[in-house]
């Protein structure tokens, strides 16, 4: 297990939201839909734009530029012009703290 990084407080992120966070260098987009969080790198993949900054529709986020879409929950890229994932990371929710576990795989 990789080291938990605390990134917010439950109530620092209302819900539906989303925010961008500095996790050891990585900038992190934190989702939170329906009472649970999620984690992904705030890249897309077909040109890097920043995923946090595009509209979130249920579990989806819409990347600003191109439109690309990405599921928050696996990272997955669900339309064109993206056809590779962005890394998701997990998350841990510890009373009303927040924590990210960088996934170092990708």
């Amino acid at each position: 297990m990789g080291e938990l990084i605390r990134v917010c407080r439950v109530s620092d992120l209302p819900d539906p939201g989303k925010a961008v966070f500095d996790v050891s260098g990585r900038m992190i987009a934190l989702f939170h839909v329906s009472g649970t969080f999620w984690a992904l790198d705030d890249m897309c993949t077909h040109d890097g734009g920043p995923l946090a900054e595009g509209e979130l529709h249920g579990y989806t986020i819409v990347c600003p530029r191109h439109g690309a879409q990405f599921d928050i929950r696996t990272g997955q890229a669900k339309t064109m012009p993206a056809v590779r994932a962005t890394t998701a990371h997990k998350v841990v929710v510890k009373g009303d703290e927040v924590y990210v576990e960088l996934n170092e795989e990708s």
